[in-house]
């Protein structure tokens, strides 16, 4: 078999319907608009609805935007610094123990009680947290974001706020 011989199956490929083609014809004279009127014209718009208000203003538009230069936190508490059983946390350090995704800016948060002295370095601390770090003997270090002191750089496409 080659492909100059396939053919489609018998009955598949119906003929359209040719309207408008004499009164005798099966769609002839008004060709299936009926008779006068604006439907029956050729001025009228694919989406008119009758000056029904068109379902492309009625419908709810959407609000708001998103922030292209939103800095996102992956937040660890004191309890899970208490149970990873690490006495160095840094960012690389918890996500070796998959707490946190690769890459992720650090914050510490204080919910939890720590009993032991760790050393913490995070981008980001909560005061209630850097507080119960240095009651318990650790140290709080600040990491710097990567991107710089200014602004983080814009995510999405040309089409993100639109």
């Amino acid at each position: 078999m080659k492909i100059h011989d396939l053919k489609p199956a018998a009955g598949s490929n119906a003929k359209g319907v040719r309207v408008g083609r004499g009164i005798g014809g099966r769609r002839g004279k008004t060709a299936g608009r009926g008779t006068k009127g604006q439907g029956a014209r050729n001025n009228i718009k694919p989406n008119f609805e009758g000056g029904q208000m068109p379902l492309h203003m009625r419908v709810p538009k959407l609000k708001g935007f998103n922030n292209p230069f939103r800095v996102e936190y992956q937040a660890i508490n004191l309890d899970t610094i208490e149970a990873s059983g690490l006495d160095e946390i840094t960012p690389a350090t918890l996500h070796a123990k998959g707490l946190t995704h690769k890459g992720a800016l650090v914050k510490v948060l204080g919910r939890g009680e720590l009993t032991r002295k760790v050393r913490v370095s995070a981008h980001g601390f909560s005061k209630a947290a850097e507080s119960a770090i240095t009651a318990a003997g650790g140290s709080v270090a600040v990491l710097p974001p990567p991107f710089g002191n200014g602004r983080p750089p814009a995510k999405g496409n040309a089409h993100t706020n639109r």
